[in-house]
């Protein structure tokens, strides 16, 4: 960390449909450890945008859906709930947004709406296991993108098959051709879990590989060597 970087930051781990309350315990202690021992004081908060597991499943899903588009008209209520927990506890410094899920949709319509407020300028979302939910160029850099995958390479969480980074591209000599990856974050990574969706936050024995590292702390891992130079 250099000199002139400021030595807080706020930290939000958002969380998907259907949800316990104790998701991020374990995530949250070991971030607090992590950024301490760089010399930064983080601030960590969680919000839960559709609710907990004690709302309705299918209701949530429908305002997850809200969040998957950047059209004028969507609704982005996952969004719209995280930003007004943000603007409740943000003093403006830096800002790291973690979310899981659907969590990760409504990290990202947050930390847009609050850069086009001109409220944050020093930002990063991280979205893990999340739907795809297409990223405005200019902001594509600020986002990062972790799926699971199995012993094969091959992707094995189906909330990440939804949704899609694809749009038209073209120059000015060729046809119009369909880029998969074109409102995509600047970096994709599968991450080898046990287990699927609901286990990137998994840390005991049952969820750790035959080098005993567990499914956390190998999302933390890969999640911090993106934030170097950021942090």
């Amino acid at each position: 960390m250099t000199a002139t970087k400021p030595t807080r930051m706020t930290i939000y781990l958002l969380a998907g449909v259907a949800t316990s309350n104790s998701i991020f315990t374990e995530c949250k202690i070991k971030l607090e450890k992590l950024f301490q021992s760089d010399g930064i004081e983080p601030t960590i908060h969680v919000i839960f945008p559709y609710g907990d597991a004690s709302r309705s499943l299918v209701r949530q899903v429908l305002e997850v859906r809200s969040d998957l588009s950047n059209r004028l008209t969507a609704g982005r209520i996952g969004g719209r709930n995280a930003l007004a927990k943000i603007k409740e506890t943000f003093g403006g410094e830096r800002m790291l947004l973690i979310g899981h899920s659907g969590g990760g949709a409504a990290a990202y319509q947050a930390a847009k709406m609050l850069h086009e407020q001109e409220q944050v300028e020093d930002f990063r979302i991280v979205q893990i296991g999340s739907p795809r939910t297409p990223i405005e160029p200019k902001l594509q850099n600020h986002v990062s993108y972790f799926h699971s995958i199995n012993s094969f390479g091959k992707l094995n969480d189906p909330i990440s098959r939804i949704g899609t980074w694809g749009g038209w591209s073209r120059d000015r000599f060729t046809m119009p051709r369909w880029n998969r990856m074109k409102y995509a974050p600047s970096y994709v990574e599968g991450i080898p879990m046990i287990g699927g969706h609901a286990d990137y936050f998994r840390h005991t024995e049952d969820y750790s590989d035959q080098e005993a590292i567990c499914n956390l702390d190998k999302t933390i891992d890969r999640m911090c060597s993106w934030l170097k130079g950021w942090v």
